[in-house]
């Protein structure tokens, strides 16, 4: 029998605890979430008359996680829908409960010996079969489980998440010396699969991958600001995105993770290595003791390297004086190093010329760096099996850009040791014996395919997922089908092709709007389908905004009204295509990335989806045909049910969509918000996203895929408009919107009534699209709307004018 996991639960209600199970939750799988028993009653069960023995109170604390997750920000749950798919209980009336999951993990406090007690008191209630994991992140996964039975122990593994689980990729697999390997096969798989992470196997060695490495690195970044004079924010300058790490860099970082959890995670690692300069290594400096006795803790605490305080002027950040443990205001930092290093160009780039720089800043960032590769090296095969193990763990735990040994590549392998050797640094003997062997770099690619130095001497190809699709790998072995400056159509394999946008943050103008015709023309002629996706950090985050500014204060109103209706087109005929066209959003879906979206056949989304028609926020509204597509998403299907029933009020959604600029938090939300229908798809994990979508096209295909038949809509007309108008002017009067704001929303009820028909009229998608097109046009000419695109474009955020 194939193994599944319906049921689970989550043992532990803590902040880990919760976050896991909210995110088994966002999996559809229903999950008890339990907690100890607590021996005090709150002043509100008193008042009520509860004892302790009441079963309010005893699963009481699970009961408040779980309302404490609806509140959380950012939202741990895809949808507050999926809450009820958590079931609170405690560990003692509801371990019974156990017996009917698939899959028990456990997030309680870190201590060996309560850990051991509750799998004591977990094995009476399990049922062979049923996996059970631990979500620690150092303490032993092997002593954990002593005294268990055999059965028990071929069952049990480390998932460790990383905090928060629905945002962060990694998810470590620790197994046991006894876990059978179809287990650690399986959760790798649902992993992926599943819960959409980057599964890691780590060894059960302190602290694992991502948690050795990285506190490792924080440490030594700590003891070289100590010796170097740099200040707090000097530090963060040099050890962010100029090198590819998180902008949060080192003590921003620091303050997210807590210096109280920092210090627990080191000290682990310092209790339990041989090695004594090892040890001396993950010491805990004396500053960060004192820190935490002034309960100076980051950001749970408001202050740590950073303090937020409230002023009269709004909030005020200041940062740690180290030398004086005084906080001081914080100010422009300027290196001339690191601006060099930036102007040199893509990020190896950067880091070579920072770190290769006779400036202070680039001793600085060489003295951290190098100890990292160096550490990193020497720690394999101890902590995992190969070079891409630690590398993935952390880019996909900590964010970092490039993992160590991908670093190393980027700023030489035999200069970097070259130089290391001058300063008497230790390489382990690995790496002489690969720059022995002729090679240069830890990695070679090879038409598309990726390969890296095995410990073995040998070359060893990175595995990958057959949901993996790279569109890189179908671009090293054959030129695009079609190609311009904007996009470019891609054969990825049995019939499909993909149309990849590759403009400026994928923004729409001339060329990915020809390409959407070019693409159409040539898959209908010689492929099965389309899949609209490509592989960069957002989808599309709209149209070419410069461009449009540009004519519109150019007064080039036929080349605008030209490229609008272009795009129109381009929208009906990716709705109205012989061939199935399915699109493959995530990340920032916004403005005209949505409108590419909307009319596809299918759209199979990433999990984390953020879509939404944003127009109204740089002074005009969707006119890509978005606007229509939204109003015929709201009353086509109220329509079609009964042709008598009243529109206004599905009219009245679509506007508030629209005009309120609501952007999805999630996949599921888009769906909520009316953007994905019911046959639309999510992937739980980016990178199986554009294979997904393949996927969704073939089936369409074989499936004997017809477009859909053009069909007029039917709309609410004057009185609806008059509907909508008064609404808006309530909102004036009310001062919930300015002046401007009235004009873009009339312009915009004027688009979704149909105008000034006669209500119930059935209108032409084409007559909705010139009313659109209208109303855009004549808001590109409005000064408030070009005063708020030319904000936006300078100041990365709307105005309100």
């Amino acid at each position: 029998m194939e193994r599944g996991i319906q049921k689970a639960a989550v043992l532990g209600s803590g902040v880990m605890g919760a976050a896991i199970a909210a995110h088994l939750a966002n999996a559809g799988i229903q999950t008890y979430l339990l907690d100890i028993v607590p021996n005090k009653l709150t002043e509100q069960e008193e008042k009520k008359g509860m004892t302790l023995d009441h079963p309010t109170v005893r699963s009481r604390l699970a009961t408040e996680a779980k309302v404490r997750l609806l509140k959380t920000k950012p939202a741990p749950l895809f949808s507050k829908k999926n809450a009820d798919l958590i079931v609170p209980g405690n560990l003692e009336d509801d371990l019974k409960h156990l017996k009917e999951v698939d899959w028990i993990v456990e997030a309680i406090v870190e201590n060996l010996e309560i850990k051991q007690h509750l799998w004591e008191k977990v094995e009476q209630n399990w049922t062979e079969g049923t996996i059970v994991s631990s979500n620690t992140s150092g303490v032993s996964i092997n002593r954990m489980i002593e005294g268990r039975s055999d059965a028990f122990r071929r069952h049990f593994l480390g998932t460790h998440f990383f905090n928060p689980p629905r945002y962060m990729k990694l998810l470590e697999i620790i197994p046991s010396h006894d876990t059978d390997e179809n287990v650690i096969a399986f959760m790798k798989r649902f992993g992926e699969r599943t819960l959409g992470k980057g599964v890691v196997i780590a060894k059960d060695t302190p602290n694992f991958i991502a948690n050795r490495i990285g506190t490792y690195g924080l440490l030594v970044t700590f003891e070289e600001m100590q010796k170097s004079g740099f200040g707090v924010e000097e530090v963060d300058m040099m050890t962010g995105t100029v090198i590819g790490r998180p902008k949060s860099a080192t003590f921003r970082t620091l303050d997210m993770v807590g210096l109280d959890t920092f210090i627990h995670v080191a000290a682990n690692v310092h209790k339990n290595v041989k090695d004594e300069k090892e040890k001396a290594a993950f010491s805990v400096p004396e500053l960060l003791h004192k820190m935490v006795e002034k309960r100076w803790l980051g950001d749970k605490t408001d202050q740590g390297f950073y303090q937020k305080k409230k002023t009269e002027k709004g909030r005020e950040i200041l940062s740690l004086d180290f030398q004086e443990l005084t906080y001081i205001p914080t100010k422009k930092v300027k290196l001339p190093a690191i601006e060099q290093a930036k102007a040199a160009g893509g990020l190896g780039k950067r880091m070579k010329a920072l770190v290769y720089s006779p400036s202070k800043e680039g001793q600085f960032t060489w003295n951290i760096l190098k100890k990292v590769l160096l550490y990193s090296a020497a720690k394999l095969p101890e902590i995992a099996d190969d070079i891409v193990s630690i590398d993935k763990a952390m880019k996909w735990g900590f964010n970092w850009e490039l993992g160590p040994f991908e670093t190393w590549d980027a700023l030489g392998v035999k200069e970097s040791v070259d130089r290391m050797k001058k300063e008497d640094e230790d390489v382990p003997q690995w790496v002489e014996e690969m720059l022995a062997s002729g090679k240069t770099s830890f990695y070679e690619k090879e038409t598309g395919t990726v390969y890296y130095h095995a410990l073995t001497g040998e070359r060893a190809e990175e595995e990958r997922a057959r949901e993996q699709l790279k569109l890189s790998a179908y671009k090293g072995k054959a030129k695009p089908v079609l190609s311009n400056a904007g996009a470019s159509l891609i054969d990825i394999g049995d019939g499909v092709a993909c149309l990849e946008f590759h403009s400026p943050n994928n923004a729409i103008g001339f060329d990915i709007v020809d390409m959407l015709f070019k693409s159409l023309d040539e898959v209908e002629k010689n492929y099965r389908g389309l899949v609209i996706g490509n592989e960069a950090k957002n989808f599309c985050v709209g149209a070419n905004l410069m461009m449009v500014l540009m004519e519109a204060q150019d007064d080039n109103w036929d080349d605008i009204n030209y490229l609008v209706h272009r795009f129109q087109q381009a929208s009906l005929a990716l709705k109205y295509a012989k061939k199935p066209v399915v699109s493959a959003p995530f990340g920032m879906t916004l403005g005209g990335g949505a409108e590419v979206c909307l009319p596809t056949a299918k759209i199979q989304a990433a999990a984390e989806t953020y879509m939404g028609l944003v127009e109204v926020g740089v002074g005009v509204i969707p006119g890509g045909g978005g606007t229509k597509e939204v109003l015929w998403r709201a009353t086509k299907p109220v329509d079609a049910v009964d042709s008598k029933a009243d529109l206004q009020a599905f009219v009245n959604k679509a506007f508030e969509s629209i005009a309120m600029a609501k952007v999805s938090t999630s996949a599921e939300e888009a769906r909520e918000l009316g953007f994905l229908r019911r046959g639309d798809a999510v992937s739980m994990n980016r990178d199986h996203l554009l294979y997904d979508a393949k996927q969704s096209v073939l089936g369409l295909d074989m499936a004997g895929y017809e477009p859909p038949q053009q069909e007029k809509i039917r709309v609410v007309g004057a009185d609806g408009k008059a509907v909508l108008n008064l609404g808006i002017y309530t909102m004036r009067q009310g001062g919930y919107i300015s002046d401007h704001d009235v004009i873009i929303a009339q312009k915009l009820a004027h688009v979704l009534a149909g105008g000034d028909v006669n209500p119930n009229t059935y209108v032409t998608e084409q007559y909705l699209l010139d009313l659109e097109r209208e109303a855009f046009l004549s808001l590109c000419g409005e000064p408030k709307s070009q005063e708020r695109m030319h904000h936006m474009l300078t100041k990365g955020k709307p105005l309100r004018n």
